[in-house]
């Protein structure tokens, strides 16, 4: 006796594997009894940030940017960096949920960094615009990224930032581009930002990094 030969069932030219035009229909229905909320398959968005804050050890506000309504006044949103410090500023954790966002952070002397996103963001992202945040601050601030060095040079953060992040969309994650893209910037209009931001950036000067603005009244 021969032995059956399993062979692949034909289907009509122009025909899906599936069966007949129901069978998109019932793999449609599928997917939404699996997926009820339709979370698989939503629009992709590229508002991946919606706030990126600096704290010190006091949970005071030294930089902040909000790229939405979720905390459409200052009060509102200094009230959550509160409660986000709160419960942040005594864990090793790097990762914390609060009022249905992602939170990631990180710490050095005394200050506080924090990159918020929504619940259903991918938390990977954060910490990439975190991580590109801290390093592009402490290649700025010649690895001082301290509370006073912050403030003395608070003008270039704040060009760190929008190089990174620009209405909530991440614009670039390595440090090393986001420095030269500030260096840029400054080199061309030094006196719109300041002598500090704009030494304290030149590789040329590195000695004037830390002096604070009232001795860096000329050019050097």
């Amino acid at each position: 006796m021969q032995r059956a030969e399993a062979r692949p069932r034909q289907h009509p030219e122009g025909a899906a594997p599936g069966g007949g035009g129901g069978g998109g229909d019932r793999a449609a229905g599928a997917t939404g009894a699996m997926d009820p909320a339709g979370l698989l398959f939503q629009e992709p968005s590229l508002y991946t940030v919606k706030a990126i804050f600096i704290l010190d050890n006091d949970g005071q506000r030294l930089l902040a940017k909000y790229y939405d309504d979720t905390f459409p006044s200052t009060k509102e949103q200094k009230t959550f960096e509160s409660s986000v410090f709160n419960k942040t500023h005594k864990t090793d954790s790097e990762i914390a949920f609060l009022e249905g966002l992602t939170i990631v952070y990180k710490s050095s002397i005394d200050l506080f960094f924090y990159v918020v996103g929504s619940s259903q963001e991918n938390e990977l992202m954060l910490v990439a615009v975190l991580t590109c945040l801290f390093d592009s601050l402490n290649h700025m601030l010649r690895k001082n990224v301290e509370k006073r060095s912050l403030l003395d040079n608070l003008d270039g953060a704040f060009l760190v930032v929008d190089e990174i992040v620009d209405g909530g969309v991440i614009l670039e994650s390595d440090p090393q581009q986001v420095i030269q893209k500030v260096n840029f910037r400054t080199a061309s209009e030094p006196a719109a930002y300041g002598w500090t931001t704009a030494l304290c950036l030149s590789k040329a000067s590195p000695r004037f990094c830390n002096l604070p603005k009232s001795k860096l009244n000329g050019p050097y």
